[in-house]
């Protein structure tokens, strides 16, 4: 059996070459595949794609740094441009980036490029997950891509911690001292692990090296990999779309990849390479010939990690180092069991919300699912405020993280507002415990009432601000009908009834289901049930008689 050649010439080499590689690879069909799939199109879909080009100007810019940093924590005695500087011993990691700040054409740029580029990749990656959370878009069937979202997230921030910590300077030396106190805070072990990571009694001798490897090896390639599974995942999931007329969970209203959102991504990616540049020329950050060389004995006032890993510096700030006075004696945080020292004033704040945040995290799914008992699949998104309780969860833990995160900067607070520290330690204290209740509650409120003002715009059309006078004199405001795709908008949704407690096969309510009964109760009970169609057809025919009576004699004022 022959097979017959292509009769198909192509008429320019490059064309040539493709149809050579493709009558061997096959890829032109995939592609072709590819090209046609369906996105929809909404602004708050690009939060992802600006974490990606973000990624991607990372590899950039960290390839050119790669090639001027030197790892290295041995001695040395700087000679070089910066004057005020020279004569200093300090380590070589430390010389050579104020080498590539001072000495290498476009070093200091790219140094600030990359610096941007992670403070922009992590934030973008936050305000994604945000944007999934708050619409539902990590339901059925995308419980995995959500795992993997919150497993990217986690390490991003270990690729800007890792890089952050490099230059061996006196502000990323101060951060690792936290690393290392926070090390050997953990019971038997914790002495152990730190000599092994330090190479020695802290600093050692190892770690930039160490955290170097991590930095553009380790991390980065982990971070690949999750990226081309996540995307994998969106094209065969397909892509969710916000709620509209002709949208549904079997559809996906939108534009083909190529060639409308090739080209727009193209353009993306270099107004987003654009910004990031003109951040990296005209604003200074991290301005290491500033702070030293690191040295174990100073410490700066007034010095915080990038944002990022703030929350958990501003946890251990918040948490006291004393229970208080007990039987006449000050009782600590730090208790000798079997001679060995548990230190919970570190080991609580630095573990403790660490393991609510990213537990919630990635269970967040399964365990709203279990409540609803909902295991549909989900392909059109939810309004925030058709999803009160958990907008509302979102916001409690969004302001747990701000509080802590708002703490790693309390000594600026107290100096910019000439208050004092403690006052705004005790503060933030409260507002650790209280602030997401607050936050709950009134998030909730404000989603039921917006949900309320949906129903009334749908039922009676929007306010005009024209007032009118009725034969029998009344004066009413004239409202205008909205068009189908506004109307339909407010009022597709789902609004679920609490659901009782289901006997299992046996016939027996156990424990677990009226737990989960409960909670069904509390996630729904505060419902606002979307329009009926009978009622938006009285409510149409009561406006419609409305507008006949003042048609003939109404007069505006």
């Amino acid at each position: 059996m022959s097979s017959t050649p292509s009769s198909y010439q192509p008429p320019t080499k490059v064309g040539r070459i493709a149809e050579f590689v493709d009558q061997r690879t096959g890829l032109s069909s995939v592609a072709r595949e590819f090209g046609r799939k369906v996105f929809p199109d909404h602004w708050s879909f690009m939060f992802g794609e600006v974490a990606l080009y973000c990624f991607i100007v990372l590899l950039m810019s960290g390839t050119f740094l790669t090639f001027f940093f030197n790892p290295s924590m041995a001695d040395t005695t700087y000679q070089g441009a910066y004057v005020p500087l020279r004569g200093m011993d300090m380590s070589v990691a430390y010389q050579s980036s104020l080498n590539i700040s001072f000495e290498i054409r476009g070093g200091l740029f790219m140094r600030q490029l990359h610096h941007w580029a992670a403070l922009l990749f992590v934030a973008a990656m936050s305000v994604h997950m945000l944007r999934v959370f708050f619409t539902g878009a990590f339901r059925k069937p995308r419980e995995m891509n959500w795992v993997i979202g919150g497993v990217l997230l986690i390490l991003g921030m270990a690729a800007g911690f890792t890089g952050y910590s490099l230059p061996d300077d006196l502000l990323s030396g101060n951060g690792l001292r936290i690393i290392d106190g926070v090390v050997m805070a953990i019971p038997v072990i914790g002495t152990w692990i730190s000599m092994f990571l330090f190479g020695g009694e802290f600093p050692g001798t190892a770690i930039v090296g160490r955290l170097y490897v991590m930095h553009i090896l380790l991390i980065p390639a982990m971070i690949l990999g999750l990226v081309a599974l996540h995307l994998m995942f969106v094209v065969l999931q397909k892509h969710t779309q916000y709620p509209g007329p002709g949208r549904n969970d079997r559809n996906v209203v939108g534009y083909p990849l190529g060639p409308v959102y090739a080209a727009k991504a193209g353009g993306f990616f270099f107004i987003v390479f654009g910004v990031l540049a003109a951040m990296a020329a005209a604003f200074t950050i991290n301005p290491i010939w500033n702070y030293g060389p690191y040295d174990p004995s100073p410490v700066s006032a007034g010095t915080q990690p990038d944002w990022y890993i703030g929350w958990v510096d501003g946890a251990l700030r918040l948490m006291p180092g004393v229970i208080g006075d007990i039987g006449g004696y000050r009782q600590h945080f730090e208790f000798v069991i079997f001679n060995q020292t548990l230190s919970l004033n570190i080991l609580l704040p630095a573990l403790v919300p660490a393991i609510i945040v990213f537990t919630v995290l990635f269970t967040y799914p399964w365990i709203e699912r279990w409540i609803t008992r909902d295991d549909r699949e989900h392909h059109v998104l939810d309004r925030p405020r058709n999803a009160p309780t958990r907008t509302a969860i979102g916001m409690a833990g969004f302001t747990f993280y701000c509080v802590m995160w708002a703490a790693a900067s309390s000594d600026l607070i107290a100096t910019h507002f000439h208050v004092s520290l403690n006052d705004v330690t005790y503060w933030l204290r409260a507002l650790f415990f209280v602030g997401p209740i607050i936050a709950f509650t009134v998030t909730k409120r404000i989603a039921i009432g917006l949900q309320r003002k949906d129903r009334e715009i749908a039922l009676h059309g929007r306010e005009t601000g024209r007032i009118v006078r009725l034969p029998h004199g009344e004066f009413i405001e004239v409202h205008a009908p909205l068009d189908e795709y506004k109307l339909y908008k407010l009022v597709a949704f789902e609004a679920p009834l609490p659901l009782p407690a289901q006997p299992n096969a046996k016939g027996v309510v156990n424990r677990s289901e009226r737990r989960r009964a409960k909670l069904s109760k509390w996630f729904f009970e505060d419902r606002v049930a979307p329009v009926s169609p009978a009622e938006l057809e009285a409510a149409h025919a009561h406006a419609h008689h409305e507008a006949i009576e003042s048609a003939p004699t109404g007069s505006g004022h």
